[in-house]
């Protein structure tokens, strides 16, 4: 059963359904590189300083927060979900303190599913205040989670008019901007189960009027294009059986159209996001990809794709075919992180890995500018504006660093909470998810 939880705040008003530009619409931002237009934006805070409001969570996830209109939006579950046997992977490998690690909300939780619901929660941008909470019934077979994330990892995504919210069972739901259900799909039982180790963590993309879903899983993979306003199928594409993601897809613009890029365990595919249609493939296979493709404003993709020190290269786009030989700008075989996205800001390649190791690396030659281990553990993934990059350590500080090509570390802020999702900017202030608020940072 589904529900709509609390009222509506007076006074929210959501602009005709067209996204503002100061909105925070995807977790990869406006653009899908994470880099954001603003000025002023705060450089120093700590937990008791430089803090608009905190609001604490009663659910748990690391997706992340997005913002469109008066509203920021958060995915969460309550309840305990089953963690798989036996070792969990350490995602923190060689560091100075892998023990430091701890699982999602402080201490290992496992449990048989009963009970599970999710929620969409919408909060005042100005206060914080709830404003409503739409809860979701956890349907179907549970996948079984590692300690560091649960079914409600996927990030929503807006496209002013509707918030949508994907869950690891493949239960997906389109609500309104006052929290009314518009339409709900469960795509486990449509199109066949959700079966991945560790569980589905892949966010919605919005292009054009398609809402675009990255399925690959162990039984069967596939690409799925829904119609945004009525959730009806506007194409799928299989990509056979074996495939392995828990990245999300990116549109990028090409020389001669738009590339949806994938990220996958076998290799990167870009299709047509209009069509679905198959356009180039490039890499090899890694085991657990995880970051997203990003890119520059002269049709260069930057990605890397996870798994430990796995690679990272730039690929200039517009190819046909296997383009490793022919459209590979340049490839280093090692040294990306294991989860969090590289960042590409003012022709600088920024990584942050879960080692505390920070590098920065020339966008047009993939040559080192500087590399230095500044402490910490990254799995949130970095973002840049007003010429800063901003990093996000579990351990609840962030570093803000100022771009170029000389380490420069501006302010070291602590939180006092533990961070895992990737935050967002809108109106002058960072909006930060923790195990147990959501903080928005700034005037």
């Amino acid at each position: 059963m589904n529900r709509l939880v609390g009222a509506v705040a007076c006074g929210l008003i959501v602009s005709g359904g067209t996204v503002l530009a100061e909105d925070w619409p995807h977790w990869r931002g406006p653009d899908g590189r994470r880099i954001s237009t603003e000025r002023g934006l705060p450089t120093v805070w700590s937990r008791d300083t430089g803090v608009a409001w905190r609001t604490p969570l009663r659910g748990l996830g690391v997706s992340s927060p997005i913002v469109a209109g008066d509203l920021v939006f958060l995915t969460s579950q309550l309840g305990r979900g089953p963690l798989r046997a036996g070792g969990h992977p350490a995602l923190v490998r060689g560091g100075p303190d892998p023990a430091g690690e701890r699982p999602l909300g402080g201490q290992r939780v496992d449990g048989a599913g009963e009970g599970v619901v999710f929620f969409v929660s919408a909060f005042n941008r100005a206060d914080g205040a709830l404003a409503w909470e739409y809860e979701v019934q956890a349907e179907g077979d549970l996948p079984e989670a590692h300690q560091k994330h649960n079914m409600a990892s996927p990030s929503a995504t807006s496209d002013g008019e509707r918030v949508f919210a994907w869950f690891a069972t493949g239960q997906l739901v389109a609500l309104d901007m006052r929290g009314g259900l518009v339409w709900e799909r469960h795509l486990a039982r449509d199109y066949g189960p959700f079966e991945i180790v560790w569980g589905h963590s892949s966010s919605p993309t919005i292009y054009e009027d398609l809402l675009i879903l990255q399925c690959d899983h162990e039984p069967g993979s596939y690409l799925l294009a829904l119609d945004r306003r009525t959730g009806d199928e506007r194409w799928r594409v299989d990509r056979g059986a074996g495939l392995r993601s828990f990245s999300t897809p990116t549109v990028v613009p090409g020389p001669d159209g738009d590339e949806l890029i994938v990220n996958a365990s076998e290799r990167l595919d870009a299709y047509d996001p209009s069509t679905g249609e198959w356009l180039w493939s490039a890499g090899g296979p890694n085991q657990y990809p995880v970051p997203a493709a990003t890119h520059d404003e002269q049709g260069t993709l930057y990605t890397s794709r996870g798994h430990r020190a796995g690679p990272y290269m730039a690929i200039r786009l517009g190819g046909r075919g296997d383009v490793g030989e022919t459209h590979v700008a340049w490839r280093v075989p090692t040294g990306a992180p294991y989860i969090s996205s590289i960042l590409y800001y003012d022709g600088l390649i920024y990584m942050a890995n879960g080692n505390g190791i920070v590098t920065a690396v020339d966008a047009e030659t993939g040559r080192r500018v500087w590399q230095d281990r500044l402490g910490g553990i990254y799995s949130a993934s970095p973002l840049a504006g007003d010429g800063k990059v901003y990093l996000f350590s579990e351990t609840g500080e962030t570093l803000v660093l100022e771009a170029g090509r000389e380490l420069r570390v501006l302010a070291e802020n602590d939180l006092g909470e533990r961070m895992v999702s990737s935050p967002a900017v809108s109106d002058g202030r960072i909006f930060i998810r923790t195990d147990e608020s959501l903080i928005a940072v700034g005037p």
